[in-house]
């Protein structure tokens, strides 16, 4: 598919917290209240029932009901990007369906463990994926501790299949897989950066087109905007502000979770931080640095304000 050409979006997805109640329910006041948030610090899209919005300990009726709110409360204002990956494959497709019924832009999901075993299985997989319609196919490249999918395959994958046109990037190391993706594309499919946004400047300078935080995302915005003017040693100077939090909260997953939603409920977004079931716990020592870093994350923000950004 040799015409085909980069996805047009450029700026920060936020991949979305799920907000409960004191009943553990999800809390939809504070899930549109946590949409607009974002929206007035310049997100241009969003990301939901994913791994930071603790996609596993939802419901199925959950996930639907997620889908549905947020594409209310974000169409005409943003993108936004389902995510199908589930335990079971077939609920995989009942998820991306739902969200192509409700009208979101795209889809990402990660290719199950038991495809991984060849090509044509992958192949398969996404192609089964993709004949359900939707606008955009994001796959997302996770391995927590590997390279991920090969990027021969990707290329592949991506001339094959129409609506494969973004890949969400998120293997150790990332950045030798953004640049080798990018070559293997000749340029033409769209990158996005998650776990990884500690090496946020390396993504940019290697073309990657959207990060996707849960919080600060004025500041990843300014990032990114100083860096698209040519600014990149402004850019530079903004995210070594961010990097203190970016160093706490990339501890581990259920960290950066409940990090970020007892920050939502200082901030009178959330009523509740409360976290379903993780394995990690956020301990004494967690709470007391971490509020710390909200102190310290208030000041960025005030010199941010004071600049006029």
């Amino acid at each position: 598919m040799a015409t085909k050409e980069m996805y047009r979006l450029q700026g920060v997805v936020v991949s979305l917290n799920t907000p409960f109640d004191e009943d553990n329910r999800i809390d939809w006041v504070s899930l549109q209240r946590l949409i607009d948030f974002h929206l007035s610090e310049g997100a241009v899209g969003f990301l939901l029932t994913a791994q930071a919005g603790e996609v596993y300990e939802l419901t199925m009726s959950e996930r639907i009901e997620l889908i549905r709110r947020a594409h209310a409360a974000t169409t005409g204002r943003a993108e936004l990007v389902v995510g199908a990956t589930a335990k079971h494959e077939r609920d995989s497709f009942v998820v991306a369906q739902a969200a192509i019924e409700a009208g979101c832009q795209g889809v990402l999901v990660e290719v199950p463990e038991k495809r991984r075993e060849s090509a044509r299985a992958v192949t398969g997989f996404v192609e089964s994926m993709a004949s359900l319609g939707m606008p955009l196919l994001m796959i997302q490249d996770l391995d927590w501790s590997g390279s991920g999918l090969e990027v021969d395959l990707i290329a592949e994958l991506f001339d094959r299949v129409s609506s494969f046109r973004s890949l969400k990037v998120e293997v150790t190391p990332s950045g030798p897989k953004y640049s080798a993706v990018a070559r293997a594309t000749q340029g033409r499919l769209h990158l996005s950066g998650g776990w990884a946004s500690q090496q946020m400047i390396e993504g940019l300078d290697r073309g990657v087109s959207v990060f996707m935080p849960s919080a600060m995302t004025r500041l990843f915005s300014l990032v990114m905007n100083y860096y698209y003017r040519g600014e990149r040693e402004r850019a530079k100077e903004w995210f070594h502000l961010l990097l203190p939090i970016l160093a706490f909260t990339r501890q581990h997953l259920d960290i950066s979770i409940h990090f970020h939603k007892r920050l939502f409920r200082e901030r009178g977004l959330f009523r509740t931080s409360s976290v379903r079931k993780r394995s990690v716990q956020y301990d004494a020592y967690h709470e007391k640095y971490g509020e710390e870093l909200m102190a310290y994350l208030h000041r960025v923000e005030k010199k941010a304000f004071a600049e006029g950004h």
